[in-house]
């Protein structure tokens, strides 16, 4: 995984108004979705709310909270497809 890549990416989501921060904002959010990324530490009540999108691709993450620059930051969504998918490239760069 690239970390500076990404974390300019999620830097450049979140500007533009294309990140959908935390559990509460994205069990609320009805509109299309891209990519969602969570921590791996994230609690029971935050994965079942990535239950609620199907068809959307899910990516588990160490340390979202290092990634976004929020603080206990655990379920970001991602509403942009161009921006979900540089950022899906970037994860997966180095695995």
């Amino acid at each position: 995984m690239n970390i500076d890549k990404t974390k300019g990416l999620i830097n450049i989501s979140r500007k533009a108004g294309f990140l959908i921060i935390g559990g509460d904002k994205l069990k609320n959010y009805r509109k299309k979705l891209y990519l969602i990324i969570y921590d791996t530490s994230a609690q029971k009540n935050t994965l079942k709310i990535i239950e609620q999108f199907k068809d959307i691709e899910v990516i588990s993450v160490n340390n979202l909270e290092n990634l976004t620059s929020i603080k206990n930051c655990k379920i970001v969504g991602v509403k942009n497809k161009t921006l979900s998918e540089n950022i899906k490239m970037s994860l997966k760069e180095g695995e």
